[in-house]
């Protein structure tokens, strides 16, 4: 189930980026992150509420806090980054580069998380990275 959820959310992704370059077309790219993220604060606690997980909240452990608040300060950061790459360039171009996160991902699981890798995850992550800067170095409709 996880594989439809991983795709959904990359199906998503895409959409999010076309509609957001076309929405920075005169806007200034950290000011639209801004009106992004008020939407994501109250959808994602409108979840939150409607599944009944907001008790759940007193029960988060110290340690785990720092994790998100740390994950949602660098997730701003990302964020902000990657509407800044899509004000100055091509979606079609910025995006695969956005996402030679995946090899990042997995070098920090095989550090800090202790993630084992096979050949297979390897060569993919390899042609991945690949394919993402041939995609970003490539000429834009000429």
């Amino acid at each position: 189930m996880w594989i439809v959820f991983s795709l959904l959310a990359a199906m998503a992704s895409a959409v999010v980026v076309t509609l957001s370059k076309a929405g920075i077309k005169n806007v200034d790219s950290s000011l639209a992150f801004a009106i992004q993220s008020v939407c994501i604060v109250l959808v994602s606690w409108g979840v939150v509420i409607g599944q009944g997980n907001l008790p759940d909240i007193s029960r988060i452990e110290r340690r785990v806090w720092m994790y998100l608040l740390i994950a949602g300060v660098i997730t701003c950061v990302s964020s902000l980054l990657s509407f800044r790459a899509l004000k100055l360039g091509d979606a079609a171009r910025a995006s695969p580069l956005d996402k030679v996160s995946l090899v990042f991902t997995i070098l920090l699981a095989v550090l800090f998380l202790k993630e084992k890798v096979n050949w297979q995850l390897i060569v993919g992550a390899v042609l991945m990275a690949a394919g993402a800067v041939m995609i970003a170095l490539s000429r834009g409709g000429e």
